[in-house]
Parts: structure tokens; sequence; C-alpha cells
């Protein structure tokens, strides 16, 4: 089938010529019919079956030509220096050499632009991870100090800096995990997990911010052994308590997040539904909570809206095999499902 359409083309792109040749024939037949009546079948005869060994030997040689510039191009495209170059007019037309060498020039300016510009964001990244690492020590000394000169600070002061200090944690985190994103080897180490009781275990590093507003926690259904990894987990679990207490309203009663557990028979998986009763997502924004940098109606709420933190959850939902899914309306509070397939261990 190949052979054909490659035939069908040639014809196609030199039908100008086959046409040309055809014409020259049938003038020739003609010449041959008033010049040599008694032997035109015979001259007839000898001029198609040349005719067609010389179209047969034409469309060999030129798809055999073609194949050598389709090879000589896409080495070229893969890699477009000098060398490459060279061979690809070697086996193209002469007219086109010039066509060719201004491509070349192209793509080698723009590879030079791009083979800087990933250095550049080689060295950017190194020097994020490394000031966050740096911001670390900060944090390991205010928490030293806070907990053994607690004693010495009104208790107002002290849930403040707390407050403060678990914020700082949470941004350096999430630009930790951002940097991380594109990493080629991710040290992941699933182990089975219960699922709620992980859960309260996770919440008591960001109990000052749920304090802060003023949020209760509740849990719900039954305990439940998921396949995870406990890092990666717990980084999801933040963000999605972070986002919460973000955009608690103004003078809201009660706020509250709710942890529940559901077995799923019919699909054989397990799903953590985490809700809040907050604010809510309308119709036209919920589709796009997850994409970078999206705050959509709800960045109203509050200056600290960046569109990061669910993008970052989505992603490493992505990395862990968990189906994410979120529903909300209006006023309702926002409710994210995380869906983890029941494996056999």
């Amino acid at each position: 089938m190949n052979r054909i359409k490659h035939i069908y083309a040639c014809f196609h792109a030199h039908k100008q010529w086959f046409f040309m040749l055809m014409l020259t024939n049938l003038l020739f037949i003609f010449f041959a019919w008033l010049a040599y009546p008694e032997t035109f079948n015979v001259l007839v005869s000898l001029m198609v079956v040349f005719t067609l060994a010389i179209i047969s030997v034409s469309v060999f040689q030129i798809i055999r030509k073609e194949r050598r510039i389709e090879a000589a191009f896409e080495d070229f495209l893969l890699e477009p220096n000098e060398a490459n170059e060279e061979m690809l007019c070697r086996v193209s037309p002469k007219t086109h050499w010039s066509f060719i060498r201004r491509i070349g020039n192209v793509l080698r300016s723009h590879q030079e632009e791009r083979n800087q510009q990933v250095l550049e964001l080689a060295d950017y990244e190194n020097y994020i991870e490394g000031w966050v690492h740096e911001m670390k020590k900060p944090l390991s000394l205010m928490t030293l100090v806070l907990d053994n000169r607690s004693d010495e600070m009104s208790p107002l002061v002290r849930q403040r800096m707390l407050h403060v200090r678990d914020q700082i944690r949470g941004d350096v985190e999430r630009i930790l995990y951002y940097a991380r994103l594109g990493a080629a080897h991710k040290d992941y180490l699933f182990e089975s997990i219960p699922i709620l009781a992980f859960c309260k275990r996770t919440i008591v590093d960001y109990q000052t911010l749920l304090d802060e507003s003023g949020f209760q926690i509740q849990f719900k259904g039954e305990e439940m052994e998921i396949l995870s990894d406990r890092k990666g987990l717990a980084f999801i679990i933040e963000q999605v308590i972070a986002n919460s207490t973000k955009h608690v309203t103004l003078n809201q009663d009660d706020p509250l997040i709710t942890f529940e557990t559901v077995n799923d028979e019919n699909r054989d998986q397990t799903i953590l539904h985490i809700r809040d009763n907050g604010p809510g997502v309308s119709g036209e924004d919920l589709p796009f909570i997850f994409d970078k940098g999206f705050t959509g109606g709800r960045g109203a709420y509050t200056r600290q809206a960046t569109g990061m933190g669910l993008f970052l959850v989505s992603k490493m939902a992505d990395d862990l095999a968990i189906q994410l899914e979120a529903t909300s309306e209006p006023g309702s509070g926002l409710t994210l499902s995380l869906k983890f397939p029941n494996v056999k261990t």
C-alpha cells in the first residue's frame, strides 16, 4: 500500500513531465502512421514498451532519490549542524541549496537560544532550591525560639508567630514541590497507609492556621487502608487545608473541614472526601481550579490567592495515580475527592 502511495505521489509531483512525454509519443505515433503505414503496429508497440520502461526506471530513480532526501532531511531537522546541512544539499536539487542554507541558519540560531534558555532555567531552578533550603534555617530557628521562649511572650503573640511560621513553611514547601515537578527521578515510596489516622497526624502541623481561622475538623466514615507515598499525600492534604483557610470568608460562622472515607466497590476504589463550608466555587470557575495560576471569582475573597496550591495538588495526584475530582456550588463550600485504586499487596 505504501509503495502504491509513493508511486502515485511521484506521478502527481512530476505530472507535467509525464504529460509532455505522452504528448511526444502521440506526435511520433502520428508521424509513424504517415511515414511507415505497413510497419505502424510494430513501431507503436515498440514505442509503448520503451515508454513504459523509461517511466518505470524514472519512477524508481525518483522514489529512491526522494527517500535519500527524506532521510537526510530528518537528520537535518534532528541536528541542524553544518555537516547534516551539506549532506542534505548533496542529495537535493541545486535550486534548493539557498533555501536549505537559510533554514539551517535559522534553526541553528533558535537552537542556540533554546540551549541558553535551558541553562538559564537550570540555574534558576538551582537557585530556587538553594533559597528554599536556606529559608528552612530561619524557620527552624523560629521554631526553636517559640518552643523554648514561649514563657517570655504573650499567648496572643505566640499564636500569631506560630501562624506566620506555618504560612511561611507552607509557601516554602509549595516552591520546593514546584521546582521538583520537572525532575526526571522522583523518590516516591508507596506503602499501606490508614487514611483517616494519617489525616489526623498531618493536620497537626497546620493546627495554628486552623485555629487562627477558627476551623473545626470533623472525621466521618470507617478507617481504610490505601497505597500511596506519605510525603506526597501529606503535601496534598496540607495544600487542601491551606486552600480552605485562605478562602474562608470574613465573619463566617463555624468554619468546618470534614474528612470522609467511602468505599466504592463498583469501581474498586477508596475515596477520601475533603469538604469545607466556605464560599464555594461558581460553575464557570470549577473546571479550571486546577489550572496553573487560575484564581477566578474566589480570588476576590482574599489577596492571598495565587492559583498555585490546587495546581500543585493536581500534579502530585497525577504522580501518585490519585484521581482528583472537585464539586462545589457558590455558598456551599468546596469538596475535593481523592480516589485511590484498591491495590492488593
